[in-house]
């Protein structure tokens, strides 16, 4: 037998298993209790990624060119276990799609004793071998522990990669001194920029794996050092949040692994997360610092995640589960204002709240704020609502909500205090803003209110921080005044309205003409009429109807007046309406037969009026032009004849000549009723002029106006006052 068969048949082939990095595939011995589990985030799209892949068959360098969170979600969508390191999260789904290399054996021939009898006989020759069967494995460990010891951490760990490879065996593993003095090279000058991050990542994955205890130093150096500033927390495209996540489940697989890794390194983590839009997997982070850990992290971690979840439109909510959170970890709301790192934090909670349309929510962050302590000069609110251009927009954007609701709700002292709090907080508040709170006021006839939120308005606007009020605002303050009896007040917001506008407008004027009106002040209208004309403003049908109104004041009844006023509308081309004629008639309710005569006139104007619309139809407003009796018309005109008949029965008049001629009108008034019904099916049927653009622009004034009617003489006389 030759000596190379003997040889032959002495030397077999190892198995080969698959290998990833320094070591295999299969899971670590260990059971994995992990006190935190970072799952990723499976949102939609990265579902349908996964499925799509899922699918499809993967190829072993698919697998292997998956990073740690795509592993998670591949694992996740197959229903594997995501949890653990990067070679057991590959060494699953290889399994799953059969891409796992199995073990190759080559079978050796057996051989009898006589022909190994035969193979051993040395024919008086001698072997003797004195060789160290370690001598490879302690050589390349030699090596490795060089190159390490001089910092040569690319060179060191591929040596420790053949060590692992080539000379290891299950009786003789690489000894923890030797991953020990690769990961300390590699950890040098933060993992060497960062591009030692995935074979520090390895050698942890080694020696979690077979159960070696990683010193805390070293783990957190690793974890810290492979985050940075990048795009996914890459520094230079080196590291990442990926190798930081693979580094972090295998530090916590090892033995002791629970409370190696401190407080900054979970929470760069966390803000390298946040910052990469990962709020899912930033906040489970923090849940476990929080809650499983008892950490305390500092309030700028909760910032950074809170303010992630504001910028997200799929993560709103998660705002005010990072609030929990911080409220867990001992921090009160009331006082964190008072650091800056704080008040980014309520910041993104009143973005948050705005996004979500929570307005009392949005409000208690803000009111939080103001009780912070140590934010002299300013406040803890302004700070917050000046912290960002978003927090300052979401600010307004709440307290314009909040007062429209408030008004709506009638609720006007709310919608003062929160007016009143815009400016304190820096808030600008819009002109319509304004407008809601002093017509809320205005409707709940608080007219020193009104007025003091007023004058703060034109304070404002004379400093450049809002617009100045426009004269309706002016209008409806004077008005409120009026009604509430404020002569002082009406007087004093007059004189603020000339210095503010210098001018007023028709609705001005007919404000003032209702003061004289009320007192019964005839001459003092006919003034204020002159002086619109003088100004270049030409009087309305409200205006004329208000300065007939004080002919109609009690006692102070003056029917021809109220009549020439009419025949004065005419000539300036105004024609009145219904609610004129009845005021004119209520002027003449003065028991004197020439006041009745002057009814009887009226009335045959107004039935001639009515007869025109009857047949031609009205272009425009009925309330604004129309002149078709109303039932208060009837109502006066019984009372005129009641006093046509007084007038005969003192003998003033003789009966049949009075109910020949003056009663005639006042009772075809009294029986129009039917006539109003018809008349108001009635469609055009004659050729009307054209309503001009600014009576069309003037209606809304009058809509105003009329709105405004008070009864201006007692037994019910609805007589038209603005």
């Amino acid at each position: 037998m030759r000596l190379t068969n003997a040889w032959a048949l002495a030397l077999a082939v190892a198995s080969v298993s698959t290998v990833n990095g320094f070591q295999s595939s299969a899971s670590s011995p260990r059971v994995m209790n992990s006190s935190m589990r970072v799952s990723a985030t499976m949102d939609e799209a990265a579902i349908a990624e996964a499925r799509a892949i899922a699918v499809n068959a993967m190829s072993f360098a698919d697998v292997n060119k998956l990073t740690y969170r795509r592993l998670q979600r591949e694992c996740k969508t197959l229903g594997l276990s995501a949890v653990g390191t990067t070679a057991a999260l590959r060494g699953s789904l290889l399994e799953h799609h059969g891409l796992l290399r199995e073990e190759t054996v080559v079978e050796v021939p057996k051989a009898t004793a006589a022909e190994i009898e035969e193979l051993c006989a040395t024919e008086g020759v001698t072997f003797c071998d004195e060789s160290d069967p370690d001598f490879d494995f302690k050589s390349v460990l030699s090596e490795v522990m060089q190159k390490s010891s001089m910092g040569h951490w690319k060179a060191a760990t591929r040596k420790l990669k053949t060590l692992h490879k080539k000379y290891s065996a299950p009786e003789r593993p690489v000894p923890r001194e030797a991953y020990l003095a690769v990961l300390e090279a590699c950890g040098a000058d933060r993992l060497n920029g960062a591009r030692a991050s995935v074979p520090a990542r390895k050698i942890l994955e080694d020696m979690s794996t077979f159960e070696y205890a990683i010193p805390a130093e070293l783990a957190n150096i690793c974890v810290a050092s492979s985050l940075g500033e990048g795009p996914g927390g890459t520094h230079d495209g080196f590291g990442g949040i990926d190798t930081a996540l693979a580094m972090v489940a295998a530090v916590e697989a090892s033995p002791e692994g629970s409370s190696i890794l401190t407080e900054a390194s979970y929470g760069r983590l966390v803000t390298a997360l946040a910052r990469d839009g990962a709020v899912e997997e930033a906040e489970l982070v923090l849940r476990s610092m929080v809650v499983e850990k008892l950490f305390t992290p500092p309030l700028a971690l909760f910032a950074d995640v809170a303010k992630a979840a504001a910028q997200s439109d799929d993560h709103t909510e998660d705002v005010l589960q990072v609030l929990t959170y911080a409220k867990a970890a001992g921090y009160e709301l009331d006082n964190i204002a008072a650091v800056e790192t704080g008040r980014e934090l309520l910041a993104s909670g009143v973005i948050a709240a705005e996004k979500m349309d929570n307005l009392a929510l949005g409000l208690r962050l803000l009111t939080a704020a103001a009780k912070a302590e140590g934010c002299a000069p300013d406040m803890g609110d302004d700070l917050v609502a000046s912290s960002s251009s978003a927090a300052q927009r979401a600010c307004t954007l709440i307290h314009k909500r909040a007062i429209q609701k408030a008004s709506e709700d009638n609720n006007w002292k709310l919608a003062v205090k929160l007016l009143e709090l815009m400016p304190r907080r820096g808030l600008k508040p819009a002109t319509s803003v304004w407008r809601s709170v002093l017509n809320t006021c205005c409707k709940n006839e608080k007219s020193r209110k009104a007025t003091a939120i007023l004058i703060d308005w034109v304070t404002l606007a004379n400093e450049g921080k809002a617009e100045k009020p426009p004269i309706s605002i002016f209008n409806t303050v004077v008005n409120t005044c009026e009604v509430c009896g404020e002569e002082e007040l009406t007087v004093k917001v007059l004189d603020i309205m000339k210095d503010t506008l210098v001018d007023g407008n028709i609705i001005t004027f007919n404000i003032a003409l209702k003061r004289l009106s009320k007192t019964g002040n005839v001459a003092g209208c006919e003034g204020i009429l002159i002086g619109m004309l003088n100004e270049g403003i030409e009087p309305n049908v409200v205006s004329y109807t208000t300065a007939i109104g004080a002919c109609a004041k009690k006692g102070m009844k003056n029917a021809p007046a109220a009549s020439m006023w009419i025949e004065r509308m005419r000539s300036r081309n105004v024609p009145p309406n219904y609610h004129t004629y009845n005021t004119a008639l209520a002027a003449c309710l003065d028991g004197k037969l020439e006041s009745t005569f002057v009814a009887a006139k009226l009335a045959t104007e107004m039935l001639a009026d009515a007869d025109f619309e009857i047949a031609c139809g009205l272009k425009g407003s009925v309330n604004f032009k129309s002149t078709l009796p109303d039932a208060y018309t009837k109502v006066l005109a019984r009372k005129l004849m009641k006093q046509l008949r007084e007038n005969w029965r003192s003998g003033d008049i003789d009966m049949a000549l009075a109910k020949t001629t003056t009663r005639v009108p006042l009772l075809k008034l009294v029986d129009f009723e039917k006539a109003i019904i018809e008349a108001q099916k009635t469609e055009i049927q004659c050729e009307l002029p054209e309503e001009e653009e600014d009576e069309k622009d003037e209606a809304d004034d009058q809509e105003y106006e009329f709105n405004l009617l008070k009864e201006m003489h007692d037994d019910d006389h609805r007589t038209a006052m603005v």
